[in-house]
């Protein structure tokens, strides 16, 4: 019978995994065969099913030990707690249209060829999703992807139990452990975090590397740069190209401050929850501080152009989380290009009269589009490059 195991906490000088200790789901090689014998049933995994597997396998949960029963669920959706009083963001569940999966049995999910895990069904429920969506997303509207995904592609019921691991998802992009990220950091050092979902250009590279310098960070801390590489928003560009994209501007500015990582996390563009999430996730990946941007995982109806959240609603819930996470929020710098300057925060620019230049990202997409010449101070030519390939 596999156990839950778990890494020893704050092993290295690191911050301490969220709940004091990396969940860790996998089995061992040679118990893999006989685990996949007790299986009374198997059932294929969606994308973004299979971000959560790996994520709950290799720890990038902690402390959760598997998908979320009724009780947890509601706690979460309604809470953002878990039920033993742990903050987390958005539940983490096994969706279904399957009418004979039964509590009880142990079911074996597969993916794209590959046996992932196995679920033990502790629970099976109709979820409300009107109140999910309103919770977690705040509001019921099919404008918004998250609300629009869970109603239309999230199945009949969802599942919960504990789950143990088999082998992770085969991805063009390597996605390390926590355990492995946590190898490559500093001991004793401030970690922060930059999240994205789209190709980094000028003005982010700019952003994180001056959060280095921003006054809650100590000396001789580095960034690490974490791209989600899951599903996002339909119209964003696949996280394969994404990654070449990251690999190609690693090796471009091999920048000993920084490392890099892929995250296989799905988003949901649910703003405040959604930064909650990624606070807790970086924590496991030995990150201490989090940069946050305006709008963070925003979105906007397509109907009428409106935001669903308000600029700053993401960095105060997260101000608010940040003590009880024991981590720190830095806020992204409003960074602009000048010509007499280069980037500099809106404010100095203002104040100084400086010419500020812009290019939108409709503009930059159809000059790609028309082979036009992008200028250096917006997009790296690495970058450029990879988003102008065939391949």
């Amino acid at each position: 019978m596999v156990t839950e195991k778990y890494s020893h906490s704050n092993p290295s000088g690191l911050i301490s995994p969220f709940g004091g200790k990396l969940v860790n789901l996998m089995s061992s090689p040679n118990e893999k065969q006989q685990l996949k014998q007790s299986s009374s049933q198997s059932t294929e995994c969606s994308d973004r099913n299979a971000c959560d597997i790996e994520l709950l396998v290799i720890g990038g949960f902690s402390p959760l030990n598997g998908f979320m029963n009724r009780l947890e669920y509601e706690s979460v959706v309604q809470n953002h707690r878990l039920t033993s009083g742990f903050l987390f963001g958005l539940p983490i569940i096994f969706d279904t249209d399957r009418e004979d999966l039964k509590i009880g049995e142990r079911v074996l999910l597969t993916y794209k060829g590959q046996d992932l895990a196995l679920l033990n069904i502790e629970d099976k429920w109709e979820p409300e999703k009107v109140i999910e969506a309103k919770c977690c997303y705040g509001t019921t509207s099919l404008e918004h992807p998250a609300v629009k995904m869970i109603a239309s592609e999230r199945k009949k019921f969802y599942l919960g139990g504990k789950i143990i691991g088999l082998e992770l998802p085969k991805r063009v992009f390597p996605c390390k452990t926590p355990l492995e990220v946590r190898s490559t950091l500093p001991e004793g050092k401030d970690v922060v975090a930059f999240q994205c979902r789209n190709p980094i250009h000028r003005a982010h590279y700019e952003l994180f590397t001056r959060a280095l310098e921003a006054e809650n960070v100590g000396e001789e801390a580095v960034v690490l740069v974490h791209p989600t590489c899951g599903p996002t928003q339909q119209d964003d560009i696949p996280g394969a190209v994404r990654f070449q994209t990251y690999e190609r501007l690693a090796a471009e500015v091999n920048n000993p401050n920084i490392r890099w990582a892929y995250l296989p996390y799905s988003m949901h563009m649910a703003g405040p929850r959604e930064a909650l999430q990624h606070m807790i996730i970086r924590r496991n990946y030995g990150c201490t501080h989090f940069i946050i941007g305006r709008d963070m995982a925003g979105c906007k109806s397509s109907l009428n152009g409106e935001d669903f959240y308000g600029p700053y609603d993401a960095q105060d819930f997260a101000k608010e989380c940040s003590n009880e996470l024991e981590m720190k929020t830095v806020p992204s710098l409003n960074l602009v290009y000048t010509e007499e300057k280069g980037y500099v925060t809106a404010e100095e620019a203002s104040q100084e009269k400086l010419h500020i230049k812009k290019l939108s990202g409709t503009q930059f997409r159809k000059m790609l589009r028309s082979g036009e010449q992008i200028p250096e101070w917006f997009a790296f030519k690495s970058v450029v490059d990879v988003l102008r390939s065939p391949e």
